[in-house]
């Protein structure tokens, strides 16, 4: 059953059409999942998903090449390790290397026009985590928070990162943060249509959230899709 993410309450979607948007997705191109781009895109279809971010990473090939595939469909974004945590880019022109302080990456993203959102913010139990020292440092500088993550490993987690995003201000969106195809639209941001960056961000104070948590067991699919790709190269020849 569908339910209101934390903190974003139980008010009447806007009278203006919305569609489903899946903001936090991973592909083969991440070291952590196996999901082909095609195929991923065959599964929004099926489950009403209209516009995908493609978030593999620190990386953005995923994205290009579901782009190119379903260019109406797929924004182009990255999630990206910064010394301090984990940020989510989207309609991205580049990628943003890993391994940088936030305000670099975020100086980074803002240079190609990217919107901005804090990724997972309290979910303690990987390492994206965000402290809460350097999260006030760079809130002011986003446009947005993952107030659910259907990966969070407690509920806690999500309620802690809707409380922050009521106390600066800013809209909260969900992710199903999928590894794999079973997890697809378990966290959907529900929006007024939208075309582009511009819109997206004016569209975003309207959120309402379509939250499922997934199963713990999922972590395990990624476990075993990041010792999938390990093995070729223990066995001396490359992997995928």
């Amino acid at each position: 059953m569908s339910r209101a993410a934390p903190g974003q309450g139980t008010q009447p979607l806007s009278p203006r059409p919305t569609i489903k948007v899946e903001l936090h997705c991973h592909t083969r191109y991440s070291h952590d999942c196996l999901m082909e781009p095609r195929r991923l895109l065959e599964i929004c279809r099926q489950r009403g998903i209209q516009r995908l971010a493609i978030t593999d990473h620190n990386r953005i090939e995923g994205a290009l090449e579901a782009a190119k595939l379903d260019p109406e469909r797929v924004i182009i974004g990255e999630e990206i390790k910064t010394q301090e945590g984990e940020l989510l880019g989207y309609f991205l022109t580049e990628c943003v290397p890993p391994g940088l302080p936030a305000i670099e990456t975020i100086e980074r993203l803002r240079a190609q026009n990217a919107v901005i959102a804090i990724a997972h913010p309290y979910d303690g139990m990987r390492s994206g985590a965000w402290r809460e020292q350097d999260l006030a440092r760079v809130l002011p500088l986003v446009d947005t928070i993952e107030v659910f993550n259907a990966r969070c490993w407690s509920p806690r987690a999500n309620h802690r990162a809707a409380e922050a995003a009521r106390r600066a201000g800013l809209p909260g969106i969900a992710g199903s943060d999928a590894h794999a195809y079973l997890e697809v639209g378990r966290g959907l941001t529900l929006l007024p249509q939208f075309t582009d960056r511009e819109s997206f961000l004016a569209a975003l104070p309207q959120a309402q959230i379509q939250a499922r948590s997934s199963p713990l067991w999922v972590h395990l699919l990624s476990r075993y899709a990041s010792w999938r790709k390990r093995l070729p190269r223990l066995r001396g020849r490359p992997g995928t």
